[in-house]
């Protein structure tokens, strides 16, 4: 026991004749840790990304939602009336009247 824990420790497996299989198992173990941690770190970025991109959708729609609301104040007839009367335009007094056209039949 206390020899195998010795030749642990000075990796006799590496240099012994049968350490191809061990360095192949080693390299093998290695790609795989890197392809691992790349994996890892493209997730975590693309987790960054959608949190961004959900916190500019939400000041966007609050954006739309206040723009929204100013058109709505400006579209109202108080605001053109009141907007207008700087200028001497104001609302009719008589309603406005269809104008009906008869065709005479020949």
């Amino acid at each position: 026991m206390k020899k195998g824990f010795y030749n642990i420790l000075k990796a006799n497996f590496l240099i012994s004749s049968d350490a191809v299989k061990n360095w192949r198992f080693i390299v093998f173990c290695t790609f795989l840790a890197i392809v691992m941690i790349a994996c890892s770190h493209s997730a975590e970025r693309k987790v960054h990304k959608i949190a961004s991109l959900n916190n500019q959708v939400r000041e966007l729609k609050s954006e739309f939602t206040e723009v929204r609301s100013a058109l709505m104040k400006l579209k109202m007839e108080s605001t053109l009336t009141y907007k207008m009367a700087s200028r001497g335009v104001k609302p009719s007094e008589t309603p406005p009247s269809k104008i009906r056209i008869k065709i005479k039949d020949e």
